[in-house]
C-alpha cells in the first residue's frame, strides 16, 4: 500500500503553517497551563529529578536514533515497504534504548547524587518502549502537509497525559505526577494513531540499506545536537543540586517558548517544501529568504522581550519560590533569539542532503562548549554554563550562514542581512525603550507586565513599519505577512498618503 504524496503549492504551504503554529501554540498552551500549575503544587528538586532522569533517557535514546522519520519526510518515492522498515527499525530503536537505561541507571542516580533518580529512569524507559510501537503511518501527515490531522493527532495525545498529571499533582504532590503523566500519555498517543490513520506496519528489513544510507549520519547529528542542547543540564546536575537544577531546567523550558512556539512548527512545515524545491536554486533561495525573514521577524523580538520582562513575568506566573529563575530565563532567552537566525538554515541543509554537514556543526559548537567548561571556565555554575552555551549559540549562527551560502548556489550572504537588519534593530529599540521604562511602584505586578509587552509590541512594531518605509518597502517579510494578510494595497496607499 503505497503512501500517497502531493506536490506542494505556495498555499498549502502559507495554510500549512498556519495549521502548524495553531498546533503548536494550542499544544504549547496546554504545556503552559500544565507548567504553570505544576510550578504551584511542585518543588524546585521535583522538577529537577525528573530533568536529570529525562538527560540520561533522552541521551540514550539520541545515541541510538537512526531518524526514519526524517528520512521517510526527504524520500519523495517512499512506500509502503520504505514506512515497513522504518517502523520496525524505530520499535528495534526503542527496545534497545530500554536494555541500554535499565542497568545505566544506578550509575546516572550515583553521578547526580540523588537515589530517586534511578526508579524514574527505568519508569521512562518503559515509556519508550510504549512509544516504539507508534503508527508510523501517521508521518504521512507531515509528509504529505496533512497538518489538519496532525493537529488533531496531537491535540488529543497532549491532552491525555496533561489531564492526568494535573490530576496526580493536585493529589500526590510528587514528582511522580509528571512521570506517571508522560507514560499515559504516551500510551494513548500509541492507540490515537492507529486511530487516526489506517496504514497497519508490518515487521521488514527490506528497505535496511536505503534508510540507513541516509540515516547514518541523521544518528550522528542528533546526538551531536541533543549532547550540545543537554551538556549544559548534565553539567548544571552534577556541580549543582536537584534544586538548582530543576530551576535550570525550568527556565530554560520558559525561555525556549517564544522561539520554539514559532520555529518548531514553522520547521515541520519548511522541511517538506524546502524538499520540493531543493533541485531549483532560485526557488529554494526565495523559500529560504521569506521564511528566514519571517523567522527573524517574529521569533528574535520575542526571545528578547522575554528577556526584558523576565524579572515581572517570573514571580507572578510561578511564585516567590522561583525568583532564582529570572537570571536564568534573561540568558537563556537570548539563545532563542539567536535560534531564530539560524533555524531555516538547518533545514535546508537537510532538504539538500547535507546532514554529515549538520552533524559536524553539531560536533564543532559542542567540542567549544565542552572546552570552555571544563578547561577555561571548570567552576561555571549555573548561570556561568547559560552564558558559555548562549556564545556557542552565536559560534553556530556564523557557521550556518556561511555553509548555506555557499551550498545554495543563487544565496548570497547579503540576502542574510538584506532580511535581518530591520528585525534586528527594531529588536535593540525595543529593548533600550523596555529599558528606559519607569516602574511604577503603586502599580499591581500584573498590570506592570501587561503595560511592559504592550509598551515593547508597540514600538517594535513601529520600528519595524518604519524602517521598511525608510527602506524603500523593499519585498520581505514585512510584504508578505501584508499580502497574508490581504491589506497590502490598503496599507501602502496609506503609506503614501502620510508622506
Amino acid at each position: 500500500m503505497p503512501i500517497s504524496k502531493r506536490e506542494v503549492k505556495p498555499v498549502s504551504v502559507v495554510m500549512g503553517a498556519l495549521l502548524t503554529v495553531g498546533m503548536r501554540w494550542t499544544d504549547r498552551l496546554i504545556g503552559i497551563v500544565s507548567t504553570l500549575i505544576l510550578a504551584r503544587l511542585l518543588l524546585p528538586e521535583d522538577f529537577g529529578i525528573v530533568a536529570m532522569a529525562s538527560i540520561i533517557v533522552g541521551l540514550i535514546g539520541t545515541l541510538l536514533d537512526l531518524g526514519v522519520v526524517s528520512a521517510l519526510v526527504q524520500n519523495k518515492h517512499a512506500a509502503r515497504e520504505e514506512f515497513d522498515t522504518a517502523w520496525t527499525l524505530r520499535l528495534m530503536q526503542a527496545v534497545l534504548v530500554a536494555l541500554f537505561i535499565w542497568p545505566l541507571a544506578p550509575l546516572a542516580a550515583e553521578y547526580f547524587r540523588d537515589s530517586r533518580v534511578q526508579d524514574v529512569i527505568r519508569v521512562m524507559a518503559l515509556t519508550v518502549v510504549i512509544g516504539g510501537f507508534e503508527n508510523i503511518g501517521i508521518v504521512a501527515f507531515w509528509k504529505n502537509m496533512e497538518f489538519g490531522r496532525d493537529f488533531q493527532f496531537f491535540f488529543f495525545r497532549r491532552i491525555a497525559g496533561f489531564v492526568v498529571t494535573i490530576a496526580l499533582a493536585f493529589w500526590m504532590h510528587s514528582y511522580w505526577a509528571m512521570v506517571i503523566g508522560a507514560v499515559v500519555g504516551r500510551t494513548v498517543g500509541v492507540g490515537l494513531s492507529y486511530v487516526f490513520h489506517d496504514y497497519r506496519p508490518r515487521f521488514s528489513m527490506k528497505r535496511l540499506k536505503q534508510i540507513w544510507s541516509f540515516s547514518q549520519w541523521i544518528l550522528v547529528r542528533n546526538f551531536g545536537g541533543y549532547a550540545l542542547g543537554e551538556i549544559d543540564k548534565f553539567l548544571v546536575g552534577r556541580r549543582t543540586d536537584t534544586a538548582t537544577m530543576g530551576s535550570y531546567a525550568l527556565a530554560d523550558e520558559i525561555a525556549a517558548m517564544p522561539g520554539a512556539e514559532l520555529l518548531a512548527p514553522l520547521g515541520r512545515v519548511l522541511f517538506p517544501a524546502f524538499v520540493s524545491v531543493a533541485d531549483d536554486s532560485e526557488r529554494l533561495r526565495a523559500m529560504f529568504c521569506k521564511a528566514f525573514g519571517v523567522q527573524t521577524l517574529f521569533a528574535l523580538p520575542a526571545a528578547v522581550g522575554l528577556a526584558m520582562v523576565a524579572g515581572d513575568a517570573v514571580p507572578l506566573l510561578l511564585g516567590e519560590r522561583w525568583l532564582s529563575v529570572i537570571q536564568l530565563v534573561q540568558t537563556l532567552a537570548l539563545i532563542g533569539g539567536l535560534s531564530a537566525l539560524t533555524h531555516s538554515g538547518g533545514y535546508v541543509l537537510l532538504a539538500l542532503g547535507k546532514v554529515s554537514l549538520q552533524a559536524l556543526i553539531f560536533w564543532l559548537l559542542l567540542g567549544a562548549f565542552v572546552f570552555l567548561a571544563t578547561i577555561i571556565f571548570p567552576d561555571a555554575g549555573a548561570q556561568g554554563l547559560a552564558r558559555i552555551r548562549l556564545a556557542t549559540s552565536a559560534l553556530g549562527l556564523i557557521l550556518y550562514a556561511a555553509l548555506v551560502s555557499y551550498y545554495v548556489d543563487a544565496l548570497r550572504l547579503s540576502d542574510f542581512v538584506k532580511h535581518a537588519w530591520r528585525p534586528v534593530l527594531s529588536t535593540g529599540i525595543m529593548a533600550l525603550a523596555l529599558s528606559l521604562l519607569p516602574r511604577l511602584e503603586f502599580v499591581a505586578l500584573f498590570l506592570q507586565l501587561f503595560l511592559s509587552i504592550f509598551f515593547g509590541v508597540a514600538i517594535y512594531g513601529c520600528a519595524v513599519l518604519i524602517l521598511w518605509r525608510i527602506s524603500g518597502s523593499q519585498e520581505g517579510a514585512e510584504i508578505y505577512l501584508l499580502e497574508q494578510l490581504r491589506i497590502k494595497e490598503r496599507f501602502l496607499r496609506w503609506m503614501r498618503m502620510s508622506q
